[in-house]
């Protein structure tokens, strides 16, 4: 994250080839986390192919896919330009190389978790809820009398746009940020453990003599930055999970602090601890990927031809 950063940054579409496997491991983390019956994730991804085939890996995958190149460039770019701006405030010489605060890094990973939620929380919501809904109700789990969805009968929704205007119509506008206290709670530290580590990271790997991280520098710290960021997230990943996966046959928890309490009197501690191998597995190479198409692409855009940090 130089000083040369451009203030346009919010045009910069990482890969979004990268988005593919992201979409499709958070497919398995969303049945692990809020799902019965899964011991594993090997199991998970078995039972799921047993039941659903192939196609039942990529339910719900069309919105994201659709969406995540602008979430992406929108959060990266509110990041590196308000960080930017902040340091350069305190330099007070705009055309000076800025010096680092983690004042100015916490407070830009802040605000870039924050719109993040804003952004993403309806994405991520309309997903879960069509991943979810042929996730069979049992009345052991919930403690209550649910309507069991059978296999093989018609699905709650219909797709995406389908499923965006039932959850308006029968939950309001509100409804589509269910869980959004959650992801709150989750994403605002989680992007201070995502940018904050690769500035340092990127930087201490980068020798001195050089203007700015190389390519691999780029890749390893982003692919580190990601795995901190989500395996700390987890806990709370499994709680916005369950929060926003609940209602597409019953309605169970009443918010954050119930969903915690249930889950741990039912479950027990392990609970929030669920997808945290898919985190992991997912978090290194996900992030390096998106960390080094971001650069790159600000490279191909300036015509430079040193990669410099967001």
């Amino acid at each position: 994250m130089g000083s040369d950063q451009v203030s346009s940054d919010l045009q910069v579409q990482p890969v979004s080839l990268s988005a593919i496997p992201w979409i499709q491991s958070r497919f398995s983390q969303a049945r692990l986390q809020a799902g019965t019956g899964y011991g594993s994730t090997l199991g998970c991804i078995r039972t799921v192919y047993q039941r659903e085939s192939v196609s039942g890996f990529f339910k719900g995958m069309s919105f994201p896919l659709a969406s995540i190149a602008v979430y992406n460039s929108v959060v990266f770019g509110v990041f590196s330009n308000l960080q930017r701006f902040l340091s350069q405030h305190h330099c007070g010489e705009p055309e000076a190389g800025p010096e680092r605060h983690l004042s100015d890094l916490l407070l830009a990973s802040m605000a870039a978790g924050l719109v993040a939620v804003g952004l993403g929380g309806p994405v991520d919501l309309i997903k879960i809820r069509l991943q979810m809904q042929t996730q069979p109700c049992r009345e052991a789990n919930l403690g209550l009398k649910p309507r069991t969805l059978a296999f093989g009968a018609p699905p709650v929704y219909q797709g995406p746009v389908h499923c965006l205007s039932t959850i308006v119509r029968t939950e309001g506008l509100a409804g589509l940020y269910r869980g959004a206290s959650a992801m709150l709670l989750r994403d605002i530290p989680g992007y201070c453990l995502y940018f904050i580590p690769y500035v340092f990271l990127s930087e201490w790997i980068t020798p001195e003599a050089h203007a700015g991280p190389s390519p691999c520098a780029v890749w390893l710290a982003g692919g580190v930055a990601g795995a901190i960021s989500w395996g700390t997230a987890t806990p709370m990943d499994v709680v916005k999970s369950r929060l926003q996966a609940d209602g597409v046959h019953v309605t169970k928890y009443r918010g954050v602090l119930d969903c915690v309490a249930q889950s741990y009197q039912q479950e027990g501690l392990k609970v929030f601890f669920r997808g945290f191998t898919v985190n992991a597995v997912r978090g290194f190479p996900m992030s390096a990927a998106m960390f080094l198409g971001y650069e790159l692409s600000l490279q191909a855009l300036r015509g430079d031809h040193a990669v410099t940090s967001p």
